[in-house]
């Protein structure tokens, strides 16, 4: 039985599609469900008919919001598919699918090849480690160029490009494509994939194609360079292919097999690039996509095994104890579904599963395998599924759920900061209650958002990544909660920063309010960093105990929440303890603490002090001949231009602009360039004020 489910694993893959915004991403995964028989009809973006932008805020605006998982069958094999969002505002949902997936699928615009958020999640990617293929699309448009995208992938995002099919036709005319490791033709007529001879036309430029393919897999791999160099030096050369057409393809230096293995192994370890293309919206390389996920993409067992934060790992089998991460949460009318990736084990329904971070039991009602937002009841599930559950009613984004004996702590997905903030306010009176429930709901599905209370004004503060991001919240609490709710203007989030430190501040805690007394006396040294809060310790001699450092330095970060030029976080800088005393009775961490927090405010105060504000990096694409009026525009937003590119009568436009300039942009862009521009933006990090 054992052997069984092991192997079973082998068969599966579990991978995400990401991409910029508009790249093709949906209309990737929309036919692939279809080719793979998981749906009966062709999902439009256009017509508002796909499976997994199913929210009506997807369909509504065209493009992906929320990572929708769904599964299909193809040569044998489950694939587990993950359809991430592009859009900037929405990139920590794709950093939580990221945490869950063995590999994916980067898909590249065929004429803009590498955009802003393509780079993004590819960097995202690299920090996980998740192993890619690379799908060039939309080969039908005017202007499309694969040698253009791919010099693109090399050029900004740099893996070695292992290009494996050769275009037929260009733009309009593009029919197919000819497969460089079989060298067959696959040429698409109606939707439906015709195998055949390479035409004539292509065959010397498809052996040279080849030719290139085995010389730059043979420099990456041990196996192909050995069978490389072995081969007699004129296989597979370009003017080897007899002039009869019906005569086979003359022999490789490296033959099929030892080369699908190499991409393989060059696949899982990040040293090579497989690329492929295609014009999903008209059906064309999708087939040798999904044969590219099975050949190339690894299963849970070629993974290696999930670590805990004490040090401890898991491998992906069924019979260990469980381990299964959390990676997103969302409320719907079957009701609250976790949604986790089991790394190792196997749950079942009505089992009782600890929760790692906070030692709380949880039992499981329901196990549910999703298809978008359409769900079937399982009895169990094992190591290397990704499924919904029902039943935890504790667990977050990030939460690890394991055997309750034998606990282990993933460690969670990362968050970045919200940038803008609106304030809300329910309409009614009668709803702020209601509000309060529902905007809590919201920070629980989407841990990106953030809700407080500002303590001058009163007012209920939504922070987000950004203006759609925010726009988005807003209307779930009209279309999902009933709210009527009147929001403020987007506000960014400032944060502040050391420009000038001090020397040998010195503050004494004393406190005697009858009970037992607090004392705590710290020397600090406060100086600029170049980014976050570091905090290190120069007392010796004992004079301040290890455990009272610890104290000081909790309070250092208390005191990071606001800063004195306006409440905002403060963040570049580096706090030394340099000398101390205690008292043998009042002493205590608690004391030590209070120390902390008030000797740095108090210091920051002393500080010259510098305001930072969130930048951004802008693309703007427009015609050139409507360029001048942008080039004009951004440098009156504060933006510095950084680079202006011409490309097939359109000019790419850089910038980098403060976040503040941003709001209302599209508007102003929509109406300098007719309708006909479009931008991008990323987050750049911060910049003084």
């Amino acid at each position: 039985m054992r052997a069984h489910l092991l192997n079973s694993l082998t068969t599966v893959r579990n991978i995400g599609i990401l991409a910029h915004v508009d790249a093709g991403k949906t209309t990737v995964t929309e036919r692939m469900l279809y080719l793979t028989g998981a749906t009966y009809k062709r999902g439009e973006v256009h017509d508002g008919t796909t499976v997994t932008d199913f929210d009506s805020q997807e369909r509504d605006r065209g493009i992906t919001i929320f990572a929708a998982a769904v599964s299909c069958d193809w040569d044998g094999h489950r694939i587990n598919l993950i359809d991430t969002p592009g859009h900037v505002d929405f990139s920590d949902e794709v950093e939580r699918s990221l945490r869950v997936l063995d590999g994916a699928i980067a898909v590249f615009d065929g004429v803009a090849g590498v955009e802003p958020q393509s780079e993004s999640v590819w960097r995202r990617a690299d920090r996980h480690g998740v192993p890619r293929v690379a799908f060039v699309n939309k080969l039908d448009r005017a202007g499309a160029d694969l040698d253009a995208a791919v010099e693109s992938i090399r050029r900004r995002l740099h893996p070695a490009p292992l290009v494996v099919q050769l275009p037929i036709g260009r733009e309009d005319g593009f029919t197919g494509v000819v497969d460089l490791l079989t060298l067959r033709a696959l040429v698409w007529n109606d939707g439906v994939c015709h195998t055949g001879p390479v035409p004539a036309d292509l065959r010397q430029e498809a052996l040279r194609r080849r030719r290139l393919l085995e010389e730059a897999v043979a420099e990456l791999h041990p196996a192909a360079l050995e069978e490389f160099c072995a081969a007699p030096a004129d296989a597979g050369m370009p003017d080897s292919w007899p002039a009869d057409p019906a005569s086979p393809a003359p022999g490789p230096a490296i033959s099929e097999a030892t080369l699908a293995a190499a991409l393989r192994d060059l696949t899982g370890s990040g040293a090579g690039l497989v690329v492929l293309c295609g014009a999903a919206y008209r059906d064309r390389g999708i087939e040798p996509l999904l044969d590219a996920v099975v050949r190339y993409l690894p299963s849970p067992l070629d993974v290696p095994p999930v670590r805990g934060q004490d040090g401890g790992e898991r491998a992906a089998d069924p019979d260990a104890p469980l381990a299964a991460l959390v990676f997103k949460v969302s409320s719907t009318a079957t009701g609250r579904l976790t949604y986790v990736r089991l790394y190792a084990g196997t749950v079942r329904k009505g089992d009782t599963v600890l929760d790692a971070g906070t030692g709380r039991t949880e039992r499981i009602s329901r196990i549910l395998r999703v298809q978008a937002d359409r769900h079937a009841e399982t009895e169990q599930a094992a190591a290397g599924d990704i499924v919904a559950l029902v039943g935890p009613k504790a667990a977050r984004t990030g939460t690890t759920l394991c055997a309750p004996g034998s606990p282990l702590l993933l460690e969670p997905p990362g968050a970045t900061e919200p940038v803008v903030s609106v304030a809300v306010e329910a309409r009614r009176s009668t709803d702020a209650d209601r509000l309060a429930a529902a905007l809590a709901r919201l920070a629980e599905e989407d841990p990106s958002l953030a809700v407080r209370t500002d303590a001058e004004t009163g007012q209920t503060v939504l922070s987000g990544m950004g203006e759609l991001h925010l726009e988005v919240a807003a209307e779930k609490l009209h279309r999902d909660h009933r709210l009527e709710v009147s929001v403020g203007r987007p506000q960014v989030s400032y944060r502040e920063t050391v420009g000038r430190g001090v020397s040998g501040l010195l503050y004494r805690h004393v406190k005697q309010d009858g009970g037992a007394g607090q004392f705590a006396h710290v020397v600090i040294d406060v100086e600029p960093l170049a980014e976050g809060f570091a905090f290190a310790s120069a007392v010796t001699g004992g004079r301040v105990p290890r455990e009272y450092v610890r104290a000081v330095e909790a309070g250092c970060r208390d005191a990071l929440a606001d800063g004195p030029l306006g409440g905002h976080p403060v963040t570049g800088l580096r706090v030394t303890l340099t000398d101390g005393a205690t008292h043998v009775k009042d002493s205590s961490e608690m004391a030590f603490r209070t120390a902390g927090r008030l000797a740095l405010r108090e210091a920051l105060r002393s500080c010259a002090m510098v305001l930072l504000e969130p930048v951004v990096e802008v693309t703007v694409t427009v015609p050139d001949d409507m360029a001048g009026g942008v080039l004009g525009d951004l440098p009156a937003r504060r933006g510095r231009i950084s680079g202006s590119t011409a490309r097939g009568g359109t000019v790419v436009i850089t910038a980098v602009v403060p976040l503040a300039e941003m709001f209302g942009y599209a508007t102003r862009l929509r109406g300098r360039t007719q309708g006909r521009g479009t931008f991008t933006t990323r987050p750049a990090g911060y910049a003084p004020a």
